[in-house]
């Protein structure tokens, strides 16, 4: 089980070190071990909330997913993405920012860093509506009750989770603003870029999001349908012919699957500035973690872990939230990638604890961990 599932990524991994020890020595090949672990620190989120949507997509999307989701992810957002903003934000074109970024390193850094106050506002803003909208549902389960119960009760205002991320954009944007005009306005034009950038990031998350939300309520629907035929079926005695589920639903989730890793990776590929500016290198070593994000996330469904642990979908949503925080306040302050990191793998390992905390309160009243009793997480 573990070697199918993570086969993959084994193999990437031998190839990907081999390749950078032939580009770059030694040197390189530890550059590229570094950044494989950075990205699989700071993904460990993603893979937790990419499991929560995959699980509910069959054999044929989830082997989707590991095969041409994985050709976007390394290729598109760890290779492609850092050429295209820099193309865009020099205003040159792709070529022109291929050779810049193999034949003058320096300047694609320099380019790269004056592109992410608009990067982090995207992603940032695409991030912090999912963690609002998980936050304000009202749930059976809930880890940290004291902040999630009343929580759920604010969240049936009618679009509160859009009217407090568009205020943090705000905010975000207008202490940028003050910050520039007081360093004699030279980068003024920052504000506007950040502003338009994080409305860029709340459209895509209300068009991606509204759209995969649509059809996975239509899946549902066909699903039900299908149950009372097969019990329809079963009462008359006669063979129920097979119903082929509509593709539209898990194209649409596959699609918001996409959107929300390229989100995630936009602190991978900010962070792996920090340790390299070669960009053979760094698509090396983030790919290779791309690849164990992917077959994480795949594991975590097949063995049902978050079906047993049923924190982790917490944690990793109050990660994620951390995260948007952590990307907006980048805009204007340097914070290392190893706070970053530890941030998530902290909230995704307390919610674990209090998940086998809870299996065994419900072992000792003799009930199973399927079911949607609240026992206190001790939080």
């Amino acid at each position: 089980m573990l070697l199918k599932t993570f086969g993959w990524s084994f193999a990437v991994t031998a190839l990907g070190l081999v390749a950078a020890a032939f580009y770059g020595g030694w040197t390189a090949f530890g550059i590229v071990a570094i950044l494989a672990i950075l990205e699989i620190s700071l993904s460990f989120d993603n893979a937790v909330v990419n499991a929560g949507i995959l699980k509910k997509m069959n054999a044929f999307w989830q082997k989707i997913f590991l095969t041409v989701g994985v050709l976007i992810a390394v290729f598109g957002m760890r290779l492609v993405f850092p050429v295209v903003i820099v193309a865009i934000s020099a205003k040159m074109g792709p070529i022109e920012a291929v050779d810049l970024a193999i034949n003058n390193k320096d300047r694609y850094q320099e380019l790269v860093t004056d592109a992410h106050p608009a990067i982090a506002a995207f992603g940032g803003m695409f991030l912090l509506m999912i963690f609002l909208d998980f936050i304000f549902e009202d749930r059976d389960i809930q880890w940290l009750r004291w902040i999630e119960r009343p929580l759920a009760k604010l969240g049936k205002v009618d679009m509160l989770s859009v009217c407090i991320a568009l205020i943090v954009l705000l905010i975000t944007s207008f202490t940028f603003a003050t910050h520039a005009h007081q360093h004699g306005g030279a980068h003024v034009d920052k504000a506007q870029t950040v502003l338009i950038a994080g409305i860029a990031g709340l459209i895509t998350y209300m068009i991606v999001g509204g759209l995969s939300g649509y059809f996975e309520d239509k899946l549902e629907e066909e699903e039900e349908r299908e149950h009372e035929e097969e019990e329809e079926a079963a009462r008359s005695g006669r063979q129920k012919p097979a119903i082929v589920l509509a593709g539209q639903a898990a194209f649409f989730m596959f699609l918001y699957l996409e959107v929300l890793d390229a989100s995630f990776s936009f602190d991978g590929v900010i962070g792996a500035f920090a340790i390299t500016n070669d960009i053979v290198l760094m698509a090396l070593g983030l790919g290779i973690g791309a690849m164990y994000v992917r077959s994480l996330t795949v594991y975590l469904v097949r063995q049902g872990t978050l079906d047993d642990y049923v924190y982790l979908e917490h944690g990793a949503h109050y990660a994620i939230g951390a995260l948007a925080v952590i990307l907006m306040v980048t805009i204007q302050y340097e914070i290392h990638e190893v706070i970053t990191g530890l941030v998530g793998v902290v909230l995704i390992a307390w919610s674990f604890f209090s998940s086998v905390r809870r299996n065994r309160a419900l072992a000792a009243e003799g009930k199973g961990t399927g079911e949607k009793a609240e026992v206190s997480s001790g939080v």
